[in-house]
């Protein structure tokens, strides 16, 4: 029995040899399939609490503030205005000094339109200074304010006088400035912006000539320590905000120069982040950075949204991002918006035309292409079925009759003219109701000036100066730069002053 026992033992023994041969190739391949769909775990988990994180950063503002009174949305192209806040709170005053209690401010601000190919984008600077309306805005109490005629655009984020500021304020100010519908707003504080900087191992800049405490706060008795050599030179952190933020002591002084400067920071740091590639991957840690001191539309109010909209704007080449500032002008020490240059300028953002009058609609599988100038370019501007008053607010005899000859000659409809009640208007303004913004924007191109303004009334057009300048000599009109045909491009000199992203970092970093 024994022997039986042996017997029918071995070829069990053999079975557990013939397993025991196949197993290191199985058991190989366990490992490795345990492994990789461990690591798929590991990774999934991982992207999946980045973007958990990244969602309990970002902070949204109330979309109950933005105005019901809205452009169009777009057919492609997408504009998002970007808003620099020098906020206090949550930090900032020890970046930027101040009171932290003190309310929001807006420092800077561009709308940044990305084209509906995908390939070009042009960011508009708009001055803080700039003189505009600001329309209805919502209170913290839930009311609105009413209409509020030449104020600094920068006020807008102060309605309300919270510590937050108003971005919604500032949307709708944006929109009834351009008549672009804005898609998305983002506001970045101090510390998000600095924050931001290091992430990048610091941003390229060049700096015109040595910068002194001073220079970046002109209430110290002396000179203080030198901030800034002459030069080129990588700056992150708190150097990289107070390189943005100087404006004495360079070119006049002036905000318009600051601009500049800023203009071509924001062309360095989309430089660096390029070359560093713009994948899931290196946008997750910059997106940590900038939405800890963030706040969004409701739009992208998620990390999926925020990192998907970075990512669309991939494609775009440096050569192709453009920065301009809206066509201006001094009015005494703020700054005027001037027409129809500005209007032209918003045309040409609203049709897709890249600055240099090309199609980037997204046509022809998104490359660009070149369809010859816009179909108004030789014709005549239209007055049919615009009725209007017009007042002269000058002393130059008889200038609401040359105009209304002009509007006329265009089939506008002249109600009536007369003298305005004050003679001192340096700048034209067409005053218009609900619903008549593109009535008004027709009248400052056959005008070829005009600041318009939004009111509760119909129709009415006040001449300024800005009109005699351009309509001088007989009374007939003849020779007048009104009768002129408005341009139908952007301006040959905001094209030609636009500043490409990869441009030299050193050319033409102030103004004056």
């Amino acid at each position: 029995m024994t022997g039986s026992h042996r017997a029918a033992a071995t070829p069990r023994r053999g079975t557990r040899a013939t397993a025991s041969r196949r197993r290191p190739g199985r058991t190989r391949i366990r490992i490795v399939l345990t492994t990789a769909v461990s690591l798929l775990v590991l990774v999934t988990a991982g992207a999946g609490w980045a973007y958990l994180k990244l969602s309990g950063n970002i902070d949204t503002f109330g979309a109950d503030g933005i105005s019901d009174d809205r452009p169009a949305a777009a057919s492609g192209g997408q504009n998002v205005l970007v808003i620099g806040s020098d906020a206090r709170t949550a930090g900032n005053s020890e970046l930027g000094g101040g009171d932290k209690n003190d309310i929001g401010r807006s420092d800077t601000a561009f709308l940044l339109h990305v084209y509906a190919d995908r390939r070009h984008a042009v960011a508009v600077s708009i001055p803080r200074d700039t003189l505009l309306d600001i329309p209805p805005c919502k209170l913290p109490d839930g009311s609105w304010t009413g209409t509020r005629h030449q104020a600094m655009f920068n006020e807008a984020y102060t309605v309300g006088r919270s510590a937050e500021g108003n971005p919604a304020c500032t949307q709708n100010t944006v929109e009834n400035l351009t008549g672009l519908r804005v898609d998305h707003t983002v506001v970045v504080d101090f510390k998000g912006f600095s924050e931001l900087t290091e992430v990048v191992g610091g941003v390229e800049v060049c700096v015109p000539q040595d910068i002194y405490q001073k220079d970046l706060d002109p209430g110290r008795s002396t000179r203080g320590k030198r901030l800034f050599a002459q030069g080129v030179q990588t700056v992150s952190g708190q150097k990289a905000l107070d390189y943005v933020r100087i404006r004495h002591g360079i070119g006049d002084g002036s905000d318009i120069g600051r601009i500049k400067r800023q203009q071509a920071f924001v062309g360095s740091l989309l430089k660096k982040v390029k070359s560093d590639g713009l994948t899931p991957t290196r946008l997750l840690p910059l997106a940590d950075a900038a939405t800890t001191s963030m706040t969004v539309d409701p739009g992208l109010g998620s990390a999926d949204k925020l990192v998907s909209f970075a990512m669309s704007l991939k494609d775009i080449d440096l050569h192709d991002t453009r920065f301009v500032t809206i066509p201006w002008r001094y009015e005494g020490a703020r700054v005027a918006v001037v027409e129809p240059d500005a209007g032209a300028l918003w045309a040409a953002l609203k049709a897709d035309r890249t600055l240099d009058g090309q199609d980037a609609g997204g046509g022809n599988d998104g490359e660009e292409k070149d369809s010859g100038p816009s179909p108004d370019a030789d014709e005549q501007v239209s007055g049919e079925g615009i009725s209007v008053t017009v007042h002269n607010g000058t002393q130059v005899t008889g200038l609401a009759a040359r105009a209304a000859a002009t509007l006329e000659a265009a089939g506008v409809t002249v109600t009536g003219t007369a003298t305005a009640s004050s003679q001192d208007h340096r700048t034209t303004v067409i005053e218009y109701g609900p619903g008549r913004k593109d009535e008004a924007e027709t009248l400052a191109r056959l005008l070829g000036t005009g600041e318009l303004r939004s009111t509760t009334g119909g129709l009415d057009v006040v001449l300024g100066q800005s009109y005699a300048d351009r309509a001088p000599g007989d009374p007939s009109g003849e020779g007048s730069a009104a009768a002129s045909p408005a341009p139908s491009e952007v301006p040959a000199e905001v094209a030609e002053g636009a500043r490409a992203a990869d441009e030299d970092l050193c050319a033409g970093l102030s103004y004056g």
